[in-house]
């Protein structure tokens, strides 16, 4: 069962934007999780074929334990303001030793749709990824028909470096997808590594 109100914001979250904090996931977060993933128009730019079911979230997340700050990192976005749980995000394949990461979001809550709080847990990803982590360089793969999608990582600095040809195929027939990325010395020019500078504790 979900439950019934969600957690207030940390006076201070360690990783936030200016809408949004993200925080570790929980194993009460799962049922949450087959309902978001159970939605066709949620799923149809993901990498899923079927809907999860709630013993297939709980394998995954004992797996992602296993894996949570070493080669992946997760964590659920909540608003800032009431610190409801709108979706998911965070970085796979990890690899300290070149400086790079994969990134992936959903908003799994359809009303929170186009209101910038994907964008902003981008670029909130983008300050930890750069900022802690010390990353040299942040990708991603979009679907070519996802338009909202890649505006909004357009918006956060993101450029397109490649394009896979026919990679995927949905709804008939086979689309490209476009490999985006964002390198540190990007973030810093755009002004994000001194915003995070300042908006770090004293």
């Amino acid at each position: 069962m979900l439950n019934a109100e969600p957690t207030a914001p940390p006076s201070m979250p360690t990783i936030r934007g200016e809408k949004v904090y993200l925080r570790p996931t929980e194993r009460d977060d799962l049922p949450r999780f087959v309902r978001w993933f159970a939605d066709d128009e949620t799923t149809r730019f993901l990498g899923t074929r079927v809907p999860f079911s709630l013993a297939m979230e709980e394998r995954w997340f004992d797996t992602m334990l296993e894996r949570q700050g070493k080669n992946a990192y997760h964590f659920v976005i909540c608003l800032l303001a009431d610190g409801r749980p709108i979706g998911t995000t965070g970085f796979h394949h990890v690899d300290l030793e070149n400086g790079g990461g994969a990134f992936g979001i959903v908003i799994g809550e359809k009303e929170d749709w186009s209101k910038g709080y994907g964008t902003d847990a981008l670029r909130a990803m983008c300050d930890f990824g750069f900022g802690i982590l010390r990353l040299e360089r942040i990708e991603l793969d979009v679907y070519e028909p996802n338009r909202r999608a890649q505006r909004s990582y357009e918006k956060a600095g993101f450029v397109v470096e490649g394009t896979l040809r026919n990679a995927h195929f949905a709804e008939g027939r086979h689309w490209d997808v476009l490999r985006m990325s964002l390198l540190r010395s990007e973030w810093e020019a755009g002004g994000r590594a001194r915003s995070w500078e300042l908006n770090q504790p004293a």
